[in-house]
């Protein structure tokens, strides 16, 4: 009996150390998934999710690489996947959207946003029926020589509840999704969400992978009014040099004065050490288990 009563005060002080699944209305994100962190008590894995409370609304913003690990860390943080007001896939990657099968089995109905791309049911790119042969019989051309407009990709999550989004989108006042699409080679056909959330000290923006690039996302995030305060997520620079790590660093706190930045998951550790350099006191942890702290 005394054991029992140990393992009830011992639960009731992570809940009140943890605060995250009573409801308490501080404004944070905290880091679900990534490769790092602090806390032996949760699994790392490479991808990337993260729970957004600002404002009394709960985003879930991506589901991590793999459900079971997903999962382990949302139940250990005591994370309440049924009161989310919506989630955020910042792109179609498996180590974004995996966790997306353990979701779906506890909040079967919950808004998704997503990127409007084939892997989520978006349309079958159209160059595949650019180039049309009217000589062949009709039993050789597709759909008979009469395309469709838009033919729907398949997509594992048909019986989802999916928002699919191609320009800015307000999810709900001061909160909004930019779109931007990778303009590199490896990457071009990957479009890509981040999410921006207005705070007293200016915008605040979570990113995925910024496949696109950190600086085009900016770019396209920027209202004078509500310059960006932060950014918060990975960075796409793992492979990175030196050179290259320490430019980005410069430029993101001189050119466009980012306050503080909590990079995460493929940023890189050549990039992590740049970005820890350039921004000092103003770099902010966020290994899997942490919190930030919004304005």
């Amino acid at each position: 009996m005394r054991q029992l009563y140990k393992i009830y005060v011992y639960t009731f002080f992570l809940i009140l150390v943890c605060g995250i699944g009573w409801g308490q209305t501080k404004n944070r994100v905290t880091i679900l998934v990534d490769a790092f962190g602090k806390s032996d008590a949760l699994k790392q894995d490479w991808g990337f999710a993260a729970l957004v409370e600002y404002n009394g609304k709960r985003i879930l913003f991506d589901t991590g690489n793999d459900a079971e690990s997903f999962a382990y860390n949302v139940k250990a943080l005591n994370v309440d996947l049924k009161r989310l007001d919506l989630v955020v896939i910042s792109h179609r990657h498996g180590d974004h959207t995996d966790g997306l099968h353990y979701l779906l089995k506890i909040n079967p109905k919950v808004k998704i946003y997503t990127p409007n791309d084939e892997y989520f049911g978006g349309p079958t790119p159209p160059a595949f029926f650019r180039r049309p042969v009217d000589s062949l019989p009709v039993h050789m051309r597709y759909f008979k020589g009469k395309v469709p407009k838009q033919i729907p990709h398949g997509s594992p999550w048909k019986s989802a509840n999916l928002v699919r989004v191609d320009s800015v989108t307000e999810l709900m006042p001061g909160i909004r999704l930019v779109r931007n699409i990778s303009q590199t080679k490896l990457f071009s056909e990957t479009p890509e969400l981040s999410l921006a959330i207005d705070t007293p000290q200016g915008q605040v923006l979570l990113v995925g992978c910024s496949h696109p690039g950190i600086e085009t996302i900016l770019a396209s995030a920027g209202i004078p009014e509500k310059p960006v305060h932060a950014v918060i997520g990975g960075l796409h620079m793992v492979n990175a040099d030196e050179k290259e790590a320490n430019r980005l660093a410069q430029s993101l706190l001189e050119k466009w004065k980012i306050k503080h930045i909590a990079p995460g998951h493929c940023t890189g550790e050549v990039t992590f050490s740049a970005l820890q350099q350039q921004f000092g006191k103003n770099y902010l942890y966020a290994g899997v288990g942490s919190s930030i702290d919004l304005p």
